[in-house]
């Protein structure tokens, strides 16, 4: 099984509209659906929702 099938990059992009999107990876096999994670966005300056987007 290749690298990009199991563990593929995904962008996070904030809820807040601010347009600041997070790089990262995410395993399919324990996270199947679209990923939500709260994190920080330094243009709205406090920590928002962030979104997987495709």
């Amino acid at each position: 099984m290749a690298r990009n099938e199991l563990r593929p990059l995904i962008k996070l992009r904030s809820t807040a509209g601010t347009g600041y999107t997070y790089v990262t990876r995410k395993n399919r096999r324990n996270d199947p659906d679209r990923l939500e994670l709260r994190k920080y966005d330094p243009v709205a300056r406090r920590h928002v929702a962030f979104r997987e987007t495709r």
